[in-house]
């Protein structure tokens, strides 16, 4: 029996009663998305809000009780501590909530979600990039709409890497361990007050893992932790880092993700109709679910249809590396002793997920989550295409395009990403109740009624705050003593807030093509130095650690940055995390993306800068082809994919040179009588426009719910 939450609530803080619920908001990440509940720790105490990297719970800890003490005799702190703890609670218990109007007899049906990495949050670094980035903007929605979501992951001891570039561009690995005691993190404890742990068997031992809650919202998450003093030495660090390249001890992750995903909603009481499997990593769950039908008498081939009824499969990833694989010699050692509670010989267990490799037979866990799932889902329309090609071989008596694999494109969401100030210029000019109608198109017509002087000056606004960022960041490397004197430059330390600036994030893998825009150095250096129409261009991202060739395309792009013709124009903004993201996608002017088509499954970062009035500039591929028009950004290259990868290189760096000389720059710094970028403007009007609602989070949870869960939600549980 697991304690009820709110007597399990930590309560560290020194805080004086009149404020004393600043605790429940530092606990619920409900804060990260509603501006004015963030900007309450913030005005407290700005260098200690920083200094903490944004982080309630160890902001609260840290800051003084003589300065909070202080703010209890500020009638406007006050007044704005009100006006947010009313917002939170009324938002926590909302009943008419788009979920309970639109399902009012589903309520009681729980939805699982299930990913390997989330990300809600810089002070949470439990995520890698993009897969984690959605899976947190998926909950946050949930929360929103109020879906009777649960999710389950690993929190991770040491989070992702800490990138540090050397002088020479080369990419370094920082881990570090996380104090979860300065973590939103709460521990679930047992009827004893004691720590809760699942446990399951992995050869020659059991290995147990404790449970962790972080409260999104109105949404539960709960996290998995194997580093528990029950456990040995080398199954301690199973939760220790995100994405292992050892075979053994990535398949031990996934069998604690999936079957001890399982047994910890068992023990915490959720009996989910629905379960979403984000990604492959976590298939394992299939099996546990089945092995649980089968101890109640159905056979596996009863289990199994029931287990496909009710399950939910995303894959994100069109590169056929990217799809997990163990040899049947592994598969041996870690379920020889589970199948037979299948009723299943060995050769049953492996034609589950048996295929064939040019190197000999694996185990996919993609295939795996394909064949144990009903409702199958790429994550756009491209990718859809592209996965029912990619996996047709799982039903060899259909042509590929009708195989059972739709798309539900991705999205972003919104008041995540969001400049507050731009929220607050949408409050004026948009119809009341935008804020709940995000995927509505008719209400971003509202961004028509914006003069161009306040959203000229708003974007330069946000402009100013991203060099000022960055300039503030080198100075502090500088003064710590972390950087070379020629990286203070090459960290943007001479940008020009008044110059087109174009950014380029996102991880660092060969079939992104970070050089593409670099290919053309003595052009690029000509635009780079124009005296009356100059460019800018900011890189950042992550390369895997053991990604050598991401690795050196980082270390070829870090020393063109370097170079002194460039004039400190060309940026590299190391270690790549939400917060860094969140400046770049609000301030840049135009968010390039030239990914090898049709790789980039999905993508969601342009649809981040094109809600804050920043164009895209992108191939054809994932998202982007699906919401270009032709007035509301740019497209590089045509809609088709050449297939020598080399030709294709070099049609898309002419036409990428093409529309940045002749229609990007021109149309920048075309100005009117008043100084005013008018026909830009009207570029930045329509990509809002048309983008916003039709790549909202809120749009593709729905869809979610409409398309994916309700299907599984009519078979049985």
């Amino acid at each position: 029996m697991i304690r009820t939450w709110d007597q399990a609530l930590p309560n560290h803080f020194d805080l004086p009663k009149r404020i004393r619920r600043l605790g429940d908001l530092a606990y619920n990440l409900w804060w990260t998305w509603d501006p004015e509940a963030g900007r309450i720790f913030q005005h407290i105490d700005q260098d200690i809000w920083e200094s903490t990297y944004h982080n309630p719970v160890k902001f609260l800890r840290q800051v003084g009780r003589a300065r909070l003490d202080e703010i209890t005799r500020r009638r406007s702190s006050l007044d704005a501590y009100d006006h947010v703890i009313q917002a939170f609670d009324e938002y926590m218990e909302a009943r008419n909530t788009w979920f309970n109007q639109t399902y009012p007899d589903r309520i009681n049906q729980p939805i699982a979600y299930f990913s390997t990495e989330f990300g809600l949050h810089e002070t949470l670094p439990i995520y890698a990039g993009g897969l984690g980035v959605l899976s947190g903007d998926h909950l946050k929605e949930a929360s929103d709409l109020g879906l009777p979501l649960v999710a389950i992951g690993f929190l991770y001891t040491e989070g992702y890497f800490n990138q540090r570039i050397t002088e020479d561009g080369w990419q370094e690995a920082e881990y570090a361990s996380l104090s979860f005691h300065d973590l939103p993190v709460y521990p679930v404890l047992n009827e004893d007050g004691q720590p809760s742990l699942v446990t399951l068997s992995l050869p020659g031992r059991d290995v147990h893992a404790r449970l962790w809650r972080v409260q999104v919202g109105r949404i539960a998450l709960f996290l998995l932790d194997s580093d528990v003093e029950q456990n040995q030495t080398a199954d301690r660090s199973l939760t220790a880092r995100l994405y292992t390249s050892d075979h053994e001890q990535r398949i031990s992750q996934e069998i604690l993700l999936g079957i001890g995903g399982v047994r910890a909603l068992r023990a915490l009481g959720y009996n989910p109709a629905v379960w979403h499997l984000n990604e492959g990593h976590s298939a394992f769950l299939t099996l546990e679910r089945a092995r649980e039908l089968t101890a109640g008498g159905l056979t596996f081939d009863e289990a199994w249809e029931r287990v496909r009824a009710t399950t939910v499969f995303t894959t994100h990833t069109p590169v056929p590396a990217g799809h997990d694989r163990f040899h049947p010699d592994l598969i041996d050692k870690y379920f020889s002793n589970y199948w037979p509670q299948l009723g299943l010989d060995r050769d049953g267990f492996l034609q589950l997920a048996l295929e064939t490799q040019t190197w000999g037979d694996a185990f996919s866990m993609s295939t795996l989550a394909f064949r144990m799932s009903d409702q199958l889902n790429g994550v756009s329309e491209l990718h859809g295409h592209v996965a029912r090609e990619m996996w047709s071989h799982l039903w060899p008596e259909r042509p590929a395009e009708e195989s059972p694999i739709r798309y539900v494109t991705n999205g972003v969401h919104t008041f995540t990403w969001l400049a507050r100030r731009l929220g607050v210029l949408y409050d004026t000019y948009f119809d009341q109740g935008w804020r709940e109608r995000l995927d509505d198109p008719a209400i971003w017509e509202g961004v028509n009624r914006i003069p161009d002087d306040e959203l000229w000056e708003l974007r330069r606004h946000l402009k100013r705050k991203l060099v000022a960022f960055m300039r503030e960041r080198v100075r502090g490397q500088w003064i710590e003593g972390k950087i070379h004197p020629v990286q203070v430059i090459a960290s943007g330390a001479l940008l020009d807030p008044h110059a087109l600036t174009i950014g380029f994030a996102r991880r660092f893998a060969t079939y992104k093509r970070a050089y593409l825009i670099l290919s053309q150095t003595e052009h690029l250096r000509e635009l780079v130095n124009s005296s009356d129409r100059p460019l800018q261009l900011i890189f950042a991202g992550k390369a895997h650690p053991d990604d050598e060739p991401g690795k050196k395309l980082i270390q070829q792009v870090y020393r063109v940055v370097k170079r002194a013709e460039f004039a400190g124009r060309l940026v590299f903004l190391e270690d790549y995390d939400m917060n860094v993201a969140r400046y770049m996608v609000q301030g840049v002017d135009v968010w390039l993306n030239t990914p090898r088509r049709p790789y980039e499954a999905s993508g969601t970062s342009g649809q981040k800068a094109a809600l804050n009035g920043v164009l895209n500039f992108s191939v054809l591929d994932g998202w982007w082809r699906e919401g270009y028009t032709g007035t509301n950004g740019w497209a590089i290259g045509e809609d088709e994919t050449l297939e020598d990868p080399q030709s294709q290189d070099a049609v898309d760096v002419e036409s990428l040179y093409d529309v940045l000389e002749n229609q990007i720059i021109p149309l920048y710094y075309e100005r009117s009588a008043n100084n005013l970028p008018v026909e830009w403007l009207g570029w930045v009007r329509e990509s809002i426009r048309t983008l916003t609602p039709a790549f909202s989070m809120q749009r593709m949870v729905k869809a979610y719910m409409d398309q994916m869960y309700l299907p599984a939600l009519a078979e049985p549980s």
